[in-house]
């Protein structure tokens, strides 16, 4: 199978199964970076970071931005209509059929069934991305000190972005402005 295909193939599964937004996603580009090697966990830490400064939905970016680094301007374009295009059809199906499920208890079922599970996935990538971003591995592996398996200056980062939304309620895009340039500023 070609790489297109194959990426178009696995961003159309990803679309398909991603219940929950955006972030839902992330477990499907951790399997895809595993078996494939498209991209590495770091690199999906990076497709994060774009993704959530730049506009639109934050799976459709990073579908672009992993479809980009893998097969450049057609990858891009093409994993992004594969993520988009199972969300399509079934809101069409939905749509065509709208009256009938609309009180059924077995579609409420499925739904009541699926947000758990979204939080659950949501949860796991949040928590890989915080061993990307917040743990070194690599170093504490080699010295064996625990002192060197986080990472201090993310760490309190990462702290401080989370009191100052809580407390501030700024935009977002200026906490990720201020990061970026703290992360230049202190050579993260």
């Amino acid at each position: 199978m070609t790489t297109i295909l194959r990426l178009m193939y696995e961003f159309f599964k990803t679309g398909l199964f991603s219940v929950g937004g955006g972030l839902a996603t992330l477990p499907f580009l951790y399997e895809m970076s595993d078996k494939t090697g498209w991209f590495s966990h770091a690199d999906i830490a990076d497709m994060i970071a774009i993704s959530e400064s730049t506009p639109g939905a934050i799976g459709i970016n990073m579908s672009t931005y992993a479809g980009y680094k893998t097969a450049g301007l057609p990858g891009g374009i093409l994993a992004t209509l594969a993520l988009a295009a199972p969300s399509v059809i079934i809101i069409l199906i939905i749509a065509k059929f709208l009256s009938k499920f609309r009180d059924n208890p077995n579609v409420e079922g499925a739904f009541y069934g699926l947000r758990p599970a979204s939080i659950a996935m949501i949860t796991a990538a949040g928590l890989n991305v915080a061993k990307v971003a917040l743990v070194n591995l690599a170093a504490f592996e080699a010295s064996g000190n625990p002192i060197d398996l986080f990472l201090p200056k993310a760490i309190i980062l990462a702290i401080l972005v989370f009191i100052g939304q809580k407390k501030l309620k700024w935009s977002p895009i200026l906490f990720l402005a201020i990061s970026a340039v703290i992360g230049i500023v202190f050579k993260f």
